[in-house]
């Protein structure tokens, strides 16, 4: 018969506990319901703050909606954030949003933004890999100086616009460009 020692029998329960919360998947947490929620309120403030892209919204195929996405940097840094895809006004996926930098930074910021699928293919193609990065091929909606939110006619026409919004904290700007998006279970 073998005599386990206290400290063991305690190691053994704290890396169960830490390993079962650590790969928990979600079943009957209100993970969805809070990114449910996130989502409402940003696209709300966005929309309030921002009217012009109510009409990227009513000519999109679908939006990703990331409320709240934080970065934190000291020469590496990171990025994770969790949204809802929707398409006419209904989610029908969750995602996560992950970014990775190396270089001269210092600090943390939190933001949101929005990705406008504008035609059927680009929103396809999104759904369909199994990790989208974003890239070149995104086009961005930019503050003029007079606070309001548009986008000319060139960004228009492409495939995939990104609006950053609500932007708090010290690093400065916010992309998302090399930011690789997968679909989740919240």
């Amino acid at each position: 018969m073998k005599t386990h020692s206290r400290r063991a029998v305690l190691a053994g329960a704290a890396s169960t506990a830490f390993f079962g919360a650590a790969c928990s998947n979600g079943l009957g947490s209100r993970g969805a319901e809070t990114i449910d929620a996130r989502v409402a309120s940003s696209l709300r403030f966005l929309y309030s703050t921002y009217p012009a892209t109510q009409d990227l919204r009513d000519k999109a195929a679908g939006q990703l909606v990331m409320p709240l996405v934080t970065e934190a940097g000291l020469g590496i840094g990171g990025s994770y954030g969790r949204g809802a895809l929707q398409v006419a006004g209904s989610t029908i996926d969750y995602y996560s949003a992950t970014q990775a930098s190396v270089g001269l930074q210092i600090g943390a910021q939190q933001y949101a933004h929005v990705l406008f699928f504008m035609t059927n293919d680009a929103l396809y193609n999104f759904r369909n890999s199994p990790g989208w990065s974003a890239g070149a091929d995104v086009q961005y909606a930019v503050n003029d100086q007079a606070g309001n939110l548009s986008a000319d006619t060139t960004t228009s026409l492409s495939p995939v616009i990104a609006v950053i919004f609500g932007q708090a904290g010290l690093i400065a700007g916010a992309t998302v460009k090399g930011t690789k998006y997968n679909r989740i279970i919240p």
